[in-house]
């Protein structure tokens, strides 16, 4: 949890994420990653020196039409004393049943950003933590260059003109295997997605390759962050 922390704070100092008397919400999917940013967050909410609120907020896409049990993280949230909003949505059933998309991942995903910006505003926040983490700048970076010939990565802070929205990527620096070592040894709850496309992904194939080149050329995730720092690439 310690080694966690200290990824985080280096990142939110060094791209100042976070002043004092932010409402910070935290997009809360129910995977590992962002059940981690949430519970690290908490925990850093008592010591951090910019004093801050934190809220949660759960955006359901209801995949084959069943809206998703987040009871698991109702109880984590009230333990940990941050406001939990769930937003249930038709995404799942106009992706898959009504228009059944043959590539729905850009269309789910963009749906799904509308409207938790739009919930992170009515619930008062101007700030929005996801769980991105090192592995997920690395493997965005990567289908940039391999799938679009162009250079590019999600930035750690990032803000919304049109929504008068901050996001920030505090796990930045953090590698995934920190944030389930987190939620492994912490015992967090998981709440698994329910999306009939979940794991066979573009994401998922680029992980199997970066995991197949570390064979031969070492830690090139660490090597790529590097290189998207050395070059100055989206804000980094």
């Amino acid at each position: 949890m310690q080694k966690l922390m200290s990824y985080m704070r280096s990142a939110m100092e060094r791209y100042d994420m976070i002043s004092a008397g932010d409402r910070v919400a935290v997009g809360l999917s129910g995977g590992k990653d962002s059940v981690a940013l949430l519970y690290a967050l908490a925990k850093m909410r008592d010591f951090y020196p910019q004093p801050f609120e934190l809220f949660a907020v759960s955006v359901d896409p209801q995949f084959g039409g069943m809206p998703t049990d987040y009871g698991p993280l109702e109880t984590l949230c009230a333990e940990l004393n941050v406001p939990y909003t769930i937003r249930r949505t038709e995404i799942g059933p106009i992706i898959f049943d009504k228009r059944r998309e043959s590539n729905p991942c850009s269309l789910c995903a963009r749906m799904r950003r509308g409207a938790l910006h739009d919930t992170v505003k009515e619930i008062g926040c101007g700030k929005l933590a996801l769980g991105h983490h090192m592995d997920d700048a690395v493997e965005t970076f990567m289908m940039n260059l391999l799938n679009e010939a162009r250079i590019g990565c999600f930035s750690p802070v990032t803000y919304l003109s049109r929504k008068d929205l901050t996001m920030i990527r505090p796990m930045v620096f953090a590698r995934e295997s920190d944030c389930a070592r987190v939620v492994r040894r912490g015992g967090l709850p998981v709440v698994k997605s329910r999306c009939p496309a979940d794991g066979v992904t573009e994401r998922a194939h680029m992980k199997q390759l970066l995991t197949a080149l570390e064979k031969d050329y070492g830690d090139v995730r660490q090597k790529i962050l590097g290189a998207i720092q050395r070059g100055s690439l989206n804000g980094f």
